[in-house]
């Protein structure tokens, strides 16, 4: 190989993607899937990827700990480079301390449905005020990951309490599924609400993957 050739191979994208510095991805197992299609799509083989439990959608008060300890395990293991999949996802604020204190980031937004319909617009609809969101990962798992948590399968009287004031069930689809589309449905029907069905892609998080540090 000469001079030039060797010069043209360490100037290659390839090349480049090879001596990328690993960057630990710790997320919320909720979005596992969508994380490994845009880290796929884009080559970005540099993520490492490790998730949490995606229940904890349902216990926000374990994310912070849970981060914390994962963002310090994966500094023992040697990796300088962390960035965390999560939104606030119902801290209050508590993963934002987690992170400035670490000195990490995060994706940013309050939640999964903000950064999948993209902060701003999400921010900006007025509407949804009384709007009950899935994603993908909801609209499969809705029974182990809203019914049984809340108890609907043992006092379906309970859907009143939970659900009275609600008037839509939005459903935020990542991929176009049609077998999602009617599980989404079969959600709205049994919670008694109205359904709407909104395609938002990845949304926000293929950028904050793009530049996750």
């Amino acid at each position: 190989m000469d001079v030039v050739d060797a010069e043209l191979r360490l100037g290659s994208p390839a090349f480049k993607r090879t001596r990328r510095e690993k960057v630990r991805v710790i997320a919320c197992g909720a979005i596992a899937r969508e994380i490994i299609a845009i880290r796929d799509a884009n080559g970005l083989d540099h993520i490492d990827l490790v998730c949490l439990p995606a229940i904890w959608h349902a216990h926000p008060e374990k994310i912070a700990p849970g981060v914390e300890k994962a963002v310090e395990e994966a500094r023992a293991e040697g990796f300088s480079r962390v960035f965390v999949g999560y939104a606030d996802c119902g801290t209050g604020g508590l993963l934002d301390r987690v992170c400035e204190r670490l000195g990490v980031e995060r994706i940013a937004g309050p939640h999964c449905y903000s950064f999948f319909a993209g902060n701003d617009a999400f921010a900006a609809k007025n509407d949804d005020i009384t709007s009950f969101f899935l994603t993908d990962f909801l609209a499969r798992q809705f029974r182990a990951f809203v019914i049984e948590p809340l108890g609907l399968d043992r006092h379906p009287q309970l859907k009143d309490m939970y659900f009275g004031n609600y008037t839509k069930l939005v459903y935020l689809s990542q991929v176009e599924d049609e077998a999602l589309q009617r599980k989404a449905k079969e959600a709205a029907d049994y919670l008694g609400l109205a359904y709407e069905y909104r395609f938002t892609g990845y949304g926000d998080l293929t950028g904050a993957l793009l530049g996750a540090r």
